[in-house]
């Protein structure tokens, strides 16, 4: 089954050390928390808020790895009151996990997004 795995992190700076490090840090999160291999992985999405501009969030995947998974990235809506700095991912992967095991993670300040998710990310 193709499953969604959702994932967010707060990023302390525009720079590209915190967004590629913040970044890996959540993949692999996701990946640890859901059993992710790579090669079951059909795809990943990445959004930036528009404060992020040092470095594409999918080098991240590229430097731990993965690097034959289909990436893309694009800036977050521009929403009044939104949290900045903030990087979102969407991994579509093929896992034998119920929608009820997937283990969603929101890391940081970034679990406001999703609290009542965020939880679910201590395995």
């Amino acid at each position: 089954m193709l499953r969604g795995v959702r994932g967010a992190t707060g990023v302390e700076a525009n720079t590209r050390e915190a967004i590629l490090g913040a970044t890996r840090e959540l993949l692999q999160k996701m990946a640890d928390a859901n059993a992710i291999e790579p090669d079951r992985v059909s795809m990943i999405l990445f959004t930036a808020t528009t404060d992020l501009t040092a470095a594409f969030p999918a080098t991240a995947a590229r430097e731990i790895g993965w690097t034959r998974v289909p990436l893309m990235c694009s800036p977050e809506l521009e929403v009044e009151g939104a949290l900045p700095r903030v990087v979102r991912v969407m991994v579509l992967v093929e896992t034998e996990l119920s929608p009820q095991e997937i283990r969603h993670q929101y890391l940081g300040r970034a679990a406001a997004l999703r609290p009542d998710l965020a939880g679910e990310g201590k395995k």
